[in-house]
């Protein structure tokens, strides 16, 4: 292992791997049972919106707790959304974001839209949270609330407003709907749901003339389609039915050119790695040993999370050991998160680098580490307490 190239090119990668965090931290849970939950179930939570955030959705989608929000907005706004509430007496986990797909109201109307949003986004959702939470006794199903667009006309204009909806699948339902192989299959997890539209009750009916979530697209949009340019259509959703990305300015459709030939020296291909639950807890006891000695000896300088202890995750096709940790700073919690995060980097993860590095010499099973890290600040007694910041750099052996 080459350490001085590891070092340099974790920081090439520290200004576009910074990803935001999407588990709600417990502290921020007032109910007692709640907060127990999500401390314990933190490690699964946390894969659960790798495996989100990973998706290719038709259109942009962000976790957030707060929904209805300009796109340029949600990017700069806290991406904490991954939760365990209670729904009519139940304890679900609970899921919220905004899609940047619009609806042309006149092409769809209520239930149509719902449908598509339950489609593209609902579904790959739930198929990312359910088979982990589906044998436990404490999780009572799952609720899934998702803001997308509608595009409609006033006096000729086009005025684009959003349009809340929001699923609840007991675990049964659950259950059925990720094994689900047709859309009759899907139709009978629906019917035990709870569908609200903008909280108005709702039902969704798939037919057999319906896209199935694996139905491939064709090969071009239809000319009168609204759509920003060029078009975005991604496996899951057919042409004709699409909604457009969000965008109040609409603009002519073009042909897509085809992509010119590569050229240059091919890249060497990419190691997909097994990143099955499976092969992730054998790769797990495979490093215990080395592990817990690391923590022992790191935990003067790193601060890791005594909940949170490290666990291998998958993140884009690799696999990567995650050390979680909390960074405390003296900065003021104004300054801006890219500032806030260099000074993370060089005030704690750059000095553990090359240490954590002794503990895994040569070459190993797994693709890099992540350093995961809730950045505090300094506060005077008695002040409130300041917002937090959660950042990970990704680092390839």
């Amino acid at each position: 292992m080459r350490v001085n190239s590891f070092v340099f090119m974790g920081i090439m990668l520290v200004g576009t791997r910074l990803l935001p965090a999407q588990v709600v931290a417990s502290a921020e849970i007032a109910d007692l049972g709640l907060r127990t939950l999500q401390e314990r179930s933190f490690i699964d939570l946390k894969a659960v919106g790798q495996n989100i955030t990973g998706y290719q959705f038709s259109y942009p989608f962000y976790l957030s707790r707060k929904l209805d929000i300009d796109e340029k907005i949600q990017k700069r706004t806290d991406q904490h959304s991954i939760r365990f509430e209670h729904y009519n007496g139940a304890t679900v986990i609970a899921i919220s974001g905004n899609y940047y797909g619009a609806y042309a109201s006149d092409r769809f109307n209520e239930e149509q839209r719902a449908r598509q949003t339950f489609q593209d986004v609902v579904v790959p959702i739930l198929k990312a949270v359910v088979p982990t939470f589906e044998g436990s006794t404490a999780v009572e199903g799952y609720a899934v609330e998702v803001s997308h667009h509608v595009i409609s006309k006033t006096m000729g204009m086009p005025i684009e407003r959003p349009e809340n909806l929001m699923m609840y699948f007991p675990q049964a339902a659950a259950k059925k709907l990720v094994t689900a192989q047709n859309n009759l299959a899907l139709q009978g997890a629906l019917i035990d749901a709870d569908v609200l539209l903008n909280a108005k009750q709702l039902s969704i009916w798939l037919t057999d003339e319906d896209g199935t979530p694996s139905k491939t697209p064709p090969s071009a949009p239809p000319a009168a389609a609204v759509v920003t340019s060029p078009p975005s259509m991604a496996a899951g959703t057919a042409a004709p039915d699409s909604p457009a990305h969000a965008t109040n300015v609409p603009v002519a459709v073009s042909e897509p050119k085809p992509a010119p030939a590569p050229t240059g020296p091919i890249a060497p291909p990419v190691v997909v790695r097994d990143s099955s639950p499976e092969a992730l807890a054998a790769l797990q006891s495979s490093v215990q040993g080395t592990s817990n000695h690391m923590l022992k000896d790191l935990q003067p300088e790193a601060h890791f999370v005594p909940y949170a202890p490290p666990a291998f995750i998958a993140f884009r096709h690799q696999v990567y050991l995650e050390l979680s940790m909390t960074t405390v700073l003296s900065e003021s919690a104004d300054a801006s998160r890219y500032k806030l995060a260099a000074l993370a980097f060089d005030e704690q993860i750059s000095p553990l680098i090359r240490r954590v590095l002794t503990y895994f010499p040569g070459d190993q099973n797994f693709d890099g580490v992540s350093f995961s890290t809730t950045v505090r600040f300094r506060t005077k007694a008695g002040a409130a307490p300041a917002k937090t910041l959660s950042v990970a750099f990704f680092f390839p052996l």
